[in-house]
């Protein structure tokens, strides 16, 4: 890696600037436990929405510009790919979208050489209300958990902490519907604690996190997020004595991330 794609390292915390394309060709064949990527949704084509009584925006940048179906496959079987290269073969990766790319993902993942574990819907229980009336509200986000696969008939044999997730659910097994209730972690919803240094359009709560990186990683693993965002997944990371590293092309979000890491390193 290039002093110049540095933005911040530790020995357990990396943050990285540049196209994550790009950036994600130097990094190690083979060298990352897990993978979460928050892509673009490809939702922003002039929409409202409401927020606190007030009418807001829906659109999130250029890099979310509303895109042919050919197009949003091609972009995701491209970073997937990569992804793939630097995933180690009994890693895995898991993608949060709505439905608006969330197909196009998993067909992207079945391309590009991964085997479909689970399909995760986190229900929302505070969503943005349907202002034009003309649909069910949009109240979940899909997650992709997937692993790799080695040839025709051999999968990767992926970690799954089967006993926290049960003990997490009451003795019961855990399902693939998630209501995160706020006595199993932090909060749920992205609460203003966590917005405290900053915002960003897709922020996901800890607490979701918290229960995704839990469920597919041990402790020492490396865990890389190539749409870094506003940093939640390496501070949860983190927290959780995971290894981090982030991707991000906009350096207002690596500063961002590094106030909310300073924060809990000198908790």
């Amino acid at each position: 890696m290039n002093k110049k794609d540095i933005f911040f390292k530790t020995d357990n915390f990396e943050l990285l600037n540049g196209d994550s394309f790009k950036l994600l060709k130097k990094i190690e064949p083979k060298s990352l436990d897990f993978i979460f990527a928050d892509p673009p949704y490809f939702l922003s084509s002039g929409g409202i929405s409401c927020q606190a009584g007030k009418q807001v925006s829906v659109d999130k940048g250029e890099c979310d510009l509303t895109k042919s179906i050919e197009d949003k496959l091609k972009y995701h079987r491209k970073w997937i790919g990569l992804c793939r290269d630097v995933l180690k073969d009994n890693g895995t990766i898991m993608i949060s979208s709505t439905l608006h790319s969330v197909y196009a993902i998993g067909v992207a993942l079945e391309m590009e050489g991964f085997s479909i574990i689970n399909n995760i819907i986190w229900r929302k229980t505070n969503p943005a209300p349907n202002l034009a009336c003309r649909c069910l509200t949009h109240s979940t986000e899909t997650i992709i958990w997937a692993r790799k696969q080695l040839t025709s008939k051999k999968k990767g044999k992926h970690y799954f902490d089967y006993a926290a997730m049960k003990e997490l659910n009451g003795g019961k097994q855990m399902k693939d519907v998630w209501d995160i209730e706020p006595e199993m972690f932090e909060s749920s919803t992205t609460t203003k604690k966590e917005k405290k240094h900053g915002k960003h359009p897709t922020q996901k709560p800890i607490a979701l996190l918290e229960r995704l990186i839990t469920m597919a990683t041990k402790e020492g693993d490396v865990v890389l997020d190539p749409f870094n965002g506003s940093g939640t997944t390496g501070i949860v990371a983190y927290t959780l004595k995971r290894k981090y590293i982030g991707l991000e092309l906009d350096k207002e979000y690596l500063e961002l991330t590094l106030k909310r890491f300073k924060e809990i390193e000198n908790a």
